[in-house]
């Protein structure tokens, strides 16, 4: 029976059935989800809720270079939106235009703040100071939950990442690591039949994504048996501060990543060839897909 909620120590005890372990993003890594959710739905509540209408065509294109072609891609939603606001601020003409600018002092404290980035705590914070600004972000949160919740039609997974789930389950212990709430991936995964693919689903509620990887494996598994795989610079960031070996899910390359993870990746992860030089080859082809500077700036 898949359950609904995951706890800290659900996380901390998931059950060791294997010497190896795989933490695995969802949202455009698993799923093709990440340009319907974010054009379709992010994109234009953050709109409506900070009145950008005038100048929508430029606020898009700085929150589709944040949240799909750059390094940026897959952050948590907070620091994402504080970035896509600060290259609005700036993007040729916004200033000129007379649309008020959104004010970022409240969202960079919290984004700063060193709390876990969710909306417990941000609702906390929006109660604790009062800031018409933080309360307005919480509105905005919740709504997007909601939005997605209710209007998001159902996105199948990569046919090969399937294929990948099916191989991991033979031979490693997995987990989903998102930052993505709970409620979302759970939806997604039980809806999809993938929730007995993995042993836990962590989302946003239980920390970082290097949390969610450290907190799993630690004293459970060698740091070369242990292998994050993600469609974004966060995750590859986020397997290098926990130690771990990470394999990319290169944008608008999955299923042709998925593949090759299926024919040659995973077998080099478990005979421990990964690390080294396939592991950097890896990564210098990710890296060239996702640039930091926007065109408009270069």
């Amino acid at each position: 029976m898949p359950k609904d909620h995951y706890t800290l120590d659900d996380l901390r005890n998931i059950p060791r059935r294997h010497d190896s372990f795989v933490g695995i993003d969802s949202d455009g890594c698993v799923f093709d989800t990440m340009s319907v959710k974010q054009k379709v739905h992010f994109h234009p509540l953050i709109i409506r809720y900070w009145g950008l209408e005038a100048c929508e065509k430029e606020f898009r294109a700085c929150a589709e270079f944040v949240n799909l072609y750059s390094r940026f891609r897959g952050i948590n939603r907070f620091p994402a939106l504080l970035h896509e606001f600060e290259l609005f601020i700036d993007y040729p003409g916004v200033k000129e235009s007379g649309v008020p600018l959104p004010k970022l002092d409240a969202l960079r404290a919290y984004v700063n703040s060193g709390l876990p980035l969710g909306n417990p705590s941000l609702k906390a914070e929006a109660e604790r100071t009062r800031d018409p600004e933080l309360i307005r972000l919480y509105d905005w949160s919740l709504a997007i939950n909601a939005e997605i919740d209710a209007n998001m039609e159902p996105v199948p997974a990569f046919a090969w990442a399937l294929s990948a789930l099916e191989l991991i389950r033979t031979r490693s212990d997995a987990i989903v690591v998102s930052q993505t709430p709970e409620q979302a991936l759970v939806k997604e995964w039980n809806l999809h039949r993938l929730h007995d693919y993995v042993s836990l689903i962590a989302g946003q509620e239980l920390g970082t994504k290097v949390e969610h990887l450290q907190t799993a494996t630690r004293g459970k598994y060698a740091a070369d048996k242990v292998l994050m795989i993600g469609d974004a610079q966060g995750d590859r960031a986020a397997a290098q501060k926990a130690s771990v070996l990470f394999f990319p899910i290169n944008p608008g390359h999955e299923e042709a990543s998925w593949e090759r993870f299926c024919k040659e990746g995973y077998a080099k992860f478990l005979d421990g060839t990964f690390e080294g030089a396939y592991a950097q080859q890896l990564a210098e082809e990710f890296n060239g897909l996702l640039p930091e500077i926007p065109p408009w700036r270069r």
